[in-house]
């Protein structure tokens, strides 16, 4: 299970990267030099990054706001499937016991 790591240290993390990359030759490198640093996974930051940079409309991608609505509407469509199976169900049952046939 993933650790979860303080928002506050994520910004913060973040922030440094952004700020400070010009003084490295690559992105990567800088992501490196601040993870070390901040004391987080290198992969977490770079990711981390690039969500930032998507979130900021400088990198293609799906937002964060649009992620959690995607997930909102996964969990919405889901749960309406699953009542509509019920109503489906219910409807055959009562239809059996609504038939003349099997009086």
């Amino acid at each position: 299970m993933p650790k979860k790591i303080d928002p506050a240290l994520k910004e913060r993390a973040v922030r440094l990267v952004l700020e400070h990359r010009a003084e490295y030759p690559t992105t990567t490198a800088a992501v490196q030099a601040v993870a070390k640093q901040v004391g987080i996974g290198k992969e977490s930051l770079r990711r981390w990054v690039a969500q930032a940079e998507i979130d900021a409309g400088d990198r293609p991608g799906v937002t964060t706001n649009e992620s959690a609505e995607i997930k909102r509407l996964k969990t919405e469509n889901r749960r309406l499937r699953e009542d509509n199976e019920i109503l489906k169900a219910a409807s055959i049952f009562f239809a059996g016991e609504l038939d003349p046939r099997n009086r």
